[in-house]
């Protein structure tokens, strides 16, 4: 029986750019799933880096997507479009979204969307699709991570930090990671070899000992600024460096020379702007490889407080003060 979707939903715009307080519940239109899409009833919505990118005016909504906020969310599958076959009425997800996701409704192409892990509980899975595809394609394909090498992930605490400590842990890899010292405990309870204190350690000075000075062997990168000249001083030969983000600004001055000699790679991704086709192959390499770490109870997502949609601004808030551990949830 098909489940009666209403005409109008509420969810979150963004009223004009600027702080938190620019989040405000609205009513809109509910989606319509399109052709190789679904309509998910959203249980839940994360939220991520790029959404506070987005409310300040710097990461607006690719052509073609909803202005609405939440590249992740959870629940159940109420709809489907033409041409979608794997998917039923009924099905629990969590799905990675252009956009959309503070909302009671939000489409996402089916190929976007995986089953929820057995005994993960459907609204902590919405904190699975952002930061899980973004480290599986950056670390564990444009890095290429392979069997016994070593990877630095900086901003441990966060859900791209939480994220890759567990999976590159749970796949035998030595972990190091950087973030404040009160964090540093927990995080090398998820795996970390060990959490080194940025407010106190230089981190390039401890990876030079925790290494015997070879150092690692791919680095993710969300700081930028000055951590990039000590990123390439602890990356080991052929050791690769991928930016994703930068929170103490992108531009910088380098010396090439170590790059050179080291036979370095700086490279660096967005995820938001890939084509669907591409987030498919992402999505299907996470089911075969990382699903099933999560089904066994390996690895989970760290949630550090879950709100209601209406409380969006505060979750930017706590998002925006980077002291949280782990995933901001929004739940409807």
């Amino acid at each position: 029986m098909q489940p009666s979707v209403p005409q109008q939903m509420t969810c979150i715009e963004i009223t004009r750019p600027g702080g938190p307080d620019v989040l405000q519940p609205t009513v809109r239109p509910t989606p319509a799933a399109g052709p190789g899409e679904v309509l998910i009833q959203v249980a839940a919505a994360g939220i991520n880096g790029p959404d506070l990118y987005q409310r300040r005016g710097f990461y607006p909504a690719p052509p073609g997507a909803t202005d609405i906020p939440g590249l992740e969310v959870s629940g159940t599958i109420v709809a489907v479009g033409e041409g979608v076959a794997r998917w039923r009425v009924g099905d629990a997800c969590c799905a990675l979204t252009a956009g959309g996701g503070y909302a009671e409704y939000c489409t996402a192409p089916a190929v976007q969307c995986l089953p929820i892990p057995a005994g993960l509980d459907v609204v902590d899975a919405a904190g699975l699709p952002e930061t899980f595809f973004t480290v599986w394609s950056n670390v564990f394909e444009r890095a290429a991570l392979v069997p016994g090498e070593t990877l630095l992930v900086h901003g441990g605490g966060g859900g791209i930090g939480t994220t890759a400590i567990q999976i590159a842990a749970a796949l035998g890899h030595r972990v190091f990671t950087t973030a404040a010292g009160d964090q540093c405990p927990a995080l090398e309870k998820l795996g970390a070899e060990r959490a080194i204190d940025f407010t106190s350690e230089d981190f390039a000075a401890v990876i030079k000992e925790a290494t015997a000075g070879k150092g690692v062997d791919v680095i993710l990168d969300i700081v930028g600024a000055d951590y990039v000249a000590r990123n390439i001083a602890s990356l080991a030969r052929d050791g690769r460096l991928v930016s994703i983000a930068f929170l103490k600004g992108s531009k910088v001055e380098i010396d090439l020379m170590p790059v050179m000699l080291k036979r370095l790679t700086i490279t660096g991704s967005t995820l938001r702007v890939q084509t669907v086709e591409r987030k498919g192959k992402i999505a299907a390499a996470l089911e075969q490889r990382v699903w099933p770490l999560l089904a066994e109870g390996r690895i989970r997502p760290v949630v550090h407080v879950r709100l209601p949609l209406a409380e969006a601004t505060e979750g930017h808030r706590i998002m925006q003060a980077a002291t949280h551990l782990g995933k901001i949830l929004l739940v409807t």
